[in-house]
Order: structure tokens, then sequence, then C-alpha cells
């Protein structure tokens, strides 16, 4: 068989190279005319896959590599009678990981700890799921919502109206223009105008759920407000007066852990394998390499918020990116393919459960806050 796929996916040779030949392919520009003698197509979130790209192939399986699926016609793949497989929950934990670090930049702005504020998450599916464990667990108090999810399995919902009151918002829902919740520009001047003057805004989901130049006006008016955004309208370009006036921004790198990609990559492996009758003959914990922070260490003088800030940015510093992206951005003369080459040579980075952090004994508020957080906590 022969294989297209997205040359940003990692370990292709490792999981694929037994199905046949793999041709690499630049995702965002990728055409029907590369497709030509295809019989599997494997893709990343920014090639749409529909008619147009594979009306007239001989593709008879795609997957996606991402937890998101809004760039994938599914009905159109349904009825050409074309296998289909997403990795729903790959990179959870890393856009968790993004959204703790962004917090602990925000605490240590206002000069408070973890639990001085109210986190509202606007969607409760993978992602959203486990930050609202992780900071419940942490003590932070959360509200959420999601019109499609039980209370009965996602915990305690409330309305939309009552989550735009905390003082951090974060959004982890899928971009969806039709139904009965529509998320296209969800956020848009009338619910930025619900937040409170003061408060947080962080977008790691899809760019077009705020409506971008209505965010860029509101903070203008708004000197308090603030944004943390890793997801932009009209990606891969972008407005530089929005990056600007944003506390943090990234491009579109929040999922982009080692962990999350390669267990992404894994999942499509199944799912193909799973399509055409074969046995699942790999797994990531194959191919997966060691931490380069493995340990951290503490001592029982360290404060629980300054332990819990210290370890999350030992595993991810977003700081770095945010820097990263605004002197690149400022630099470019083509914005476009700036952003693209950021996340192609996107660095090394591992989720917060591979980093052993060592407490003393004696610290169990030290252990608890720590091992909430996600990390494998161990005594000494």
């Amino acid at each position: 068989m022969h294989i297209v796929a997205d040359e940003n996916i990692p370990l292709l040779n490792e999981f694929f190279a037994d199905f046949g030949d793999i041709t690499l392919v630049e995702g965002r520009s990728m055409t029907a005319a590369d497709l030509a003698g295809a019989d599997i197509l494997l893709v990343r979130s920014v090639t749409r896959v529909d008619a147009q790209l594979l009306a007239g192939s001989q593709v008879k399986f795609v997957g996606t590599a991402t937890i998101g699926t809004d760039h994938i016609d599914r009905a159109y793949l349904e009825e050409a009678g074309i296998g289909f497989k997403s990795a729903p929950g790959c990179n959870a934990q890393a856009v968790v990981d993004y959204v703790l670090s962004a917090l602990s930049v925000l605490v240590d702005e206002r000069g408070i700890g973890f639990t001085d504020v109210t986190v509202g998450i606007v969607g409760v599916g993978s992602v959203g799921w486990l930050l609202r464990r992780r900071l419940e667990e942490m003590g932070v108090t959360v509200l959420a919502t999601d019109p499609f999810k039980n209370p009965d399995e996602v915990g305690e919902l409330v309305s939309l109206d009552e989550v735009l009151g905390a003082d951090v918002v974060t959004l982890h829902t899928p971009l969806t223009r039709d139904g009965e919740h529509p998320t296209w520009h969800l956020i848009d001047e009338q619910r930025l105008a619900q937040m409170k003057p003061d408060a947080s805004l962080i977008n790691a989901g899809r760019g077009a759920v705020v409506d971008n130049a209505a965010l860029l006006a509101h903070m203008q008016k708004n000197r308090d407000f603030e944004a943390i955004l890793d997801v932009w309208e009209n990606e891969p370009e972008l407005d530089l007066q929005l990056m600007q006036r944003c506390l943090l921004a990234t491009p579109h790198i929040a999922g982009y852990s080692l962990d999350g990609k390669m267990r992404g990559t894994e999942y499509v492996y199944q799912g193909l394998c799973e399509f055409f009758g074969l046995p699942v003959r790999r797994k990531l914990a194959q191919f997966l390499p060691e931490p380069g922070v493995k340990r951290v260490n503490f001592s029982d003088q360290v404060p629980v918020y300054q332990a819990l800030r210290t370890a999350i940015r030992a595993c991810y510093e977003i700081r770095v990116d945010d820097g990263v992206m605004r002197t690149a951005m400022k630099r470019s003369d083509n914005l476009k393919a700036t952003f693209d080459q950021m996340r192609k040579n996107y660095p090394l980075r591992r989720d917060i459960p591979t980093l052993r952090v060592g407490v003393p004994a004696k610290c169990h508020d030290l252990h608890e806050a720590l091992s909430a957080a996600g990390f494998d906590v161990r005594t000494k």
C-alpha cells in the first residue's frame, strides 16, 4: 500500500513502514495531486480533508493524529466508504500542562496562589475534563459548562453566563458553525462584556471560537483584561496588534508535547490495524525517549505554591514560547511561513506525568499538591 502523510507526524516509519511506502507532504499545502496512487492518508489539523481533496483518489483510510476533527468532512468519508480514525484525548495532558503553566504566570503576576482564582472551563471533553479534575484536586474552584455533556459523567455543570463570571475563562471546544450550539465566535463582543473587567481569557482550542477583532477592542477599552492565546483566527496569519496586546502568545503548540504527538500517531496506527484487520505489533512505549528533565527534588523549606510553580515550569515554561513567537513575528517578512516554521521546528517537550518529583516524607501537603497536579511524586 502507498501512504501519504503530513511530514510533521512523528514516528511514521516506526509505526507504518510495514504497511508500504510513505510519501511525506507539507500538510497545509496538500492537494489532490499529492494523493495519486495513495491508499492511506494521514494528516494533522492543517489539512482540510473533503471531496475536493479525495474525489477520484483510491484512498481507503484517513487518519488524523489530532483530537479535533473539524478539518475532516466525516459525512463525505462515510458516504464514500472510507475508513477513519482520529486521536481523541491524545494530547489532552499537553494542553492541560499549557493551561497550568499559563495559570502559574497569572497568579505570579497578581501575587496570589492557585487557590485564589476561580477558573471557568468552556467545553468538558477530553481536555476540559482532565483540566477540571486536575484543578479541583489542586483545590481550585472550577465552574464548567458544556451543553453536550452529562453532569453524572463530568461533574456539575452551570450555564455559560455563570462560567463567564470566573476570574479565568479557558476554552476547550471544537469549532462548529451549525447545530443548536455553534461555537464560531462563541466569545464575541457581548460575551466579553459579561466577563470581569480584570478577567483573563485563555484559548488553546480553536482560534475562531473567539472573535479576535472584538477581543482586541475589548482589551483596548479594559486595560486590566488579559488574554492568553495559542490559537488565532485566520492562522497561520494573525493580527500582530492582538498578539502584542496579549499577556502570552504562542503559535498553536499547546498540545505539541512529544508524548501527545506520538500518542496521536499510535492511536491512528491502532485504528488502521483495526480497519484492515491486522494485528497491532507496535506500542508507543517502544519509542518514547527518556525525559530531558527526569527529576526535581524539593526540601522541607519550600512553600507549596513555589514548588508547584517550579515543577510546572520545569516541564513546560510557557514564557519561552511566548518570547520566541514575539521575536520571530517581529522580525518576519512572511508571517504565515514563520508561524508554520515555529510549529514544524518546535523543541522537545514532555508531559507533566513524566517528571519525577522528590519531596520529604513529612511534607504531606506538598506531596498532595504535586500529586494533584499530575506529577510522579516520590518521598525521600
